[in-house]
């Protein structure tokens, strides 16, 4: 193990959303690292929805910054991952995630039904849901890089704090595609950000049913 790593339950306790940057290089390894952590996160029906843009040239993150309501980090880091969610992924992908998952051992019946099963019930959502859906699959991809990104001895800090349609000019992206959030990624700037703290254990967890502390 290098010795930057960090065991992921030190990376976990550590993870500050990070202030500012000092805008170094991340070595393609290390970013091609931190992708596929996203990459291989698990996805309702393996859909695997989620689409990365990673954004390191410096003119191109001033203009995305200036989606981003002009915060500086988004100029500051390494490089930003903006992770989308494509609502028509799953017609696009449905027969090559079968093919693959037919390659690895999934048996004819399952892939027989979800050819039907996946198309009937994503095709059923409205707009908002297909948002919603998007948001929790995106984001599982999210976490993933956030905490490669803090085991490789990264700063990381993730942005909700955007503009959906200048984002989408920025980038040229898609129609069908959905800005979730931005992974700003680099090199902690002057001091980290101070610790908020958590919520003691049974403030947040209960045992059964609610209001039952774990035991």
């Amino acid at each position: 193990m290098p010795p930057t790593m960090k065991p992921l339950d030190q990376a976990i306790l550590d993870r500050r959303a990070t202030p500012s940057f000092d805008g170094t290089p991340i070595p393609p390894e290390d970013l091609r690292r931190i992708l596929d952590a996203g990459r291989f996160a698990p996805s309702g029906y393996n859909m695997q929805p989620w689409r990365f843009v990673v954004v390191q040239n410096l003119d191109q993150r001033r203009r995305l910054r200036g989606a981003a309501y002009n915060q500086g980090k988004v100029e500051e880091a390494s490089a930003v991952i903006v992770a989308c969610g494509d609502a028509d992924g799953w017609r696009k992908d449905l027969d090559l995630m079968l093919q693959m998952g037919l390659e690895g051992g999934m048996p004819e019946s399952y892939a027989a039904q979800a050819r039907s099963s996946v198309p009937n019930y994503l095709s059923s959502f409205t707009p908002d849901q297909m948002k919603g859906w998007l948001n929790k699959q995106v984001m599982l991809a999210f976490t993933h890089m956030m905490l490669m990104a803090e085991v490789l001895g990264y700063d990381t800090a993730p942005m909700e704090g955007f503009e959906q349609d200048k984002v989408h000019e920025v980038l040229r992206l898609p129609l069908s595609y959905w800005v979730v959030a931005f992974l700003a990624v680099g090199h902690l700037k002057g001091p980290d950000k101070f610790d908020g703290g958590r919520f003691e254990l049974n403030h947040t967890v209960f045992s059964e049913e609610y209001g039952k502390p774990l035991k």
